[in-house]
């Protein structure tokens, strides 16, 4: 027992350690776990020595993993992808696997073991790739799609090749005499399990959840699918088929009810643990000693892993008309081994049709492979530029298009993003007349929009010439209205390098960020979860029997107290504004002190703005959060005032900061 539990407490704190250190890197945590099974390995420190154990906990991982794909499985999104799935994806996998048979045929290497080895090379990291594209805001992108689709299909590839190997295994000692009566059998008999537990299952499944949860027990839920998944999983395993297709099975008779995303909920901690164990065992089987003797072949291994994968799968993208910048990027992309690529491999190794031998090399070609995919994905796009004219050709066209469209506006609005917020935002921009622009990367969003006459361009808002195009130098007001920090944050330095003085209002979810966003030069930032909980306050007041103007005097409270600009501004629901009035209404003014004003180096109280009737409610400066400022705040080159006042004391404000 003592025992037992140090090996665990060694596992753990390598694992734990390892994927803090790749988070860090922002790199895959399935790396980490990879490096950290390398170091506690038999072939390293030998803190874990090779155990059966070890091994049949790991393939619990693998069950799960299955299990989630199945869940994920979505035949409406299969019919919807289905050219790029079933073309491109079928094309990919199959020449990648008679590529690699014929290489190991070439070689003197059984065309078994070259084809289970077809099978592993065709793999790409759906973990990597996926999160990359993600970050990178290109799912929907002509590339994006194209990855996202082949990736789809290798991950339903699997499951024949899970089916395949243990029949390649069963004729390897009864030689080719009796190998198509082998594998007519073994075909017929998968497809007697297969079609036995979708027949009944689909019947079954559904009734069965329904009864389980009537019982209103969260742990009986969670039995209840630890049994289907690994029932099934035993099923296929005693017909002689692998335990992972069962739970595929699993998962999939789940999908088709109302529960399955309860259940994804509920099985997650068990996925993400096991399968985490599952990769320590990977990096576990990797000797460090046999890298190390076979490094020049390991080094030739991955070269034409990704050199001829990523010839292949560009070739194929152009097969399929893509362009050749897209199927630069879509080759470079998916060059890589992926996680799948280690189950089959596993599987193989276990069943003795890939000898130690040939498996330490290709296992080190995967992991290398997968350590470079970050940065191959990440200069694809200059790769593309590099080698693809049809790439400028469509960056000019795309940046002549936002060109076109803003060229005749003046003190517009740039707004970065046209999804729920921003939609909502621009129907309140035309409800005032506001002239605006909005920039996407949703191609589909983009037809859609321009459809109904909407000013949406497609466009990455982060980068410099897009900006630009969009008429960054006339514009009046930066809205970035979706949700992701890392390409705000992008954004705020663009503007900040060209127009620092121009105001930039941002979105995020909660106000873990504010601070970085206001250093980066935001003008405001508005949490959504901040708004969110003000209005549940007020509901609630209401609903509580709190008189009204207590609940609005609240409101207009945290408010103020949250957003500077607006101190002052809440004066109550009845101050109702008249068309003849509203030049005599408060606004805001942004006013940069560029070199050579008069108020450089004065104190805001020598300036008297008071006496203009004008406020100074923020000042913006580089790499300071946010000014408070008061009479005695000393005003530098570069700083941003913002002013509020009536139309007419704003202008006479302005020329006294900016000529005494």
């Amino acid at each position: 027992m003592h025992n037992t539990l140090q090996l665990v407490l060694i596992l753990l704190t390598t694992a734990v350690l390892a994927v803090v250190v790749f988070r860090l890197l922002r790199l895959p945590p399935m790396l980490g776990y990879l490096l950290s099974g390398v170091i506690i390995g038999p072939h390293a420190l030998g803190l874990i020595p090779e155990a059966t154990e070890t091994h049949h906990l790991a393939e619990f991982g693998v069950v799960f993993l299955m299990f989630s794909i199945g869940l994920e499985f979505s035949l409406p999104k299969l019919v919807t992808m289905k050219s790029v799935v079933f073309g491109f994806g079928t094309a990919q996998v199959c020449t990648s696997m008679i590529i690699v048979m014929i290489v190991t045929w070439m070689i003197g290497i059984d065309w078994r073991v070259g084809l289970a080895l077809g099978g592993v090379l065709a793999m790409s990291s759906t973990a990597i790739v996926s999160k990359m594209l993600s970050e990178k805001l290109e799912l929907n992108s002509g590339h994006g799609r194209q990855i996202i689709g082949v990736l789809l299909f290798q991950d339903l590839a699997v499951v024949p090749l899970l089916i395949l190997i243990p029949v390649l295994a069963s004729t390897v000692d009864s030689g080719n005499a009796d190998l198509g009566v082998t594998i007519a059998l073994a075909l017929l008999k998968a497809g007697v399990v297969l079609g036995l537990i979708l027949f009944l299952g689909q019947r079954l499944m559904r009734p069965w959840f329904h009864l389980v949860a009537r019982q209103k027990s969260s742990e009986l839920f969670v039995l209840n699918v630890l049994l289907i998944t690994l029932g099934l999983a035993w099923l296929t395993g005693i017909a002689g088929l692998s335990l992972a297709l069962g739970a595929f099975l699993a998962g999939m008779l789940i999908s088709e009810t109302e529960y399955r995303y309860q259940v994804e909920d509920d099985i997650k901690p068990f996925r993400d643990i096991l399968l985490g164990l599952f990769f320590v065992t990977i990096g576990m089987l990797l000797d460090i000693q046999a890298v190390s003797d076979n490094f020049l072949w390991i080094m030739l291994l991955l070269i034409a892993l990704i050199g001829i994968k990523a010839l292949l799968i560009a070739t194929l993208s152009r097969l399929f008309r893509s362009d050749s910048g897209v199927a630069i990027r879509t080759g470079l992309s998916l060059a890589q081994g992926g996680e799948f690529g280690f189950v089959l491999l596993a599987e193989a190794n276990s069943l003795n049709i890939v000898d130690n031998a040939t498996m330490q090399p290709v296992l080190a070609a995967i992991v290398l492979s997968m350590l470079i995919a970050p940065f191959l994905i990440e200069y694809s796009e200059n790769m593309a530029r590099r080698f693809s004219a049809t790439e400028w050709m469509n960056r000019a066209t795309q940046l002549t298009n936002i060109a076109a469209q803003t060229m005749a506006e003046e003190q517009h609005v740039i707004l970065c993003g046209y999804g729920r917020s921003g939609q909502n935002l621009s129907r309140l921009f035309e409800k005032e007349s506001v002239p605006f622009i909005a920039l996407d990367l949703d191609p589909i969003r983009i037809h859609d929009a321009a459809a109904a006459g909407e000013s949406v361009v497609y466009g990455d808002a982060a980068r410099y010439e897009v900006l630009v195009a969009a008429g960054l130098m006339r514009a009046k007001l930066i809205v970035i209205s979706y949700n992701d920090t890392t390409s705000a944050l992008k954004v705020l330095r663009q503007v900040q390098a060209i127009r620092p003085e121009l105001p930039v209002v941002v979105r995020t979810l909660d106000d873990s960020d504010i601070d970085l966003l206001k250093e980066a030069g935001a003008a405001e930032v508005v949490a959504e979860i901040m708004e969110g909980s003000i209005m549940l306050a007020s509901h609630a007041f209401m609903h509580l029997g709190v008189p009204l103007t207590r609940v609005l005097s609240r409101m207009r409270e945290t408010r103020e107290q949250r957003y500077s600009l607006f101190r002052g501004f809440y004066h109550g629901i009845s101050d109702e504004v008249k068309d003849s009035e509203e030049k005599m209404q408060l606004r805001l003014l942004n006013v940069m002190i560029v070199p050579g004003s008069a108020a450089i180096g004065k104190k805001l109280g020598e300036l008297d703005l008071e006496g203009f009737l004008v406020e100074v409610p923020a000042v913006r400066r580089r790499n300071v959060r946010e000014l408070l400022p008061d009479k005695e705040t000393r005003l530098e080159a570069g700083d941003v005032l913002v002013l509020r006042g009536i139309q007419e004391n704003l202008a006479a404000a302005e020329i006294r900061l900016l000529q005494g």
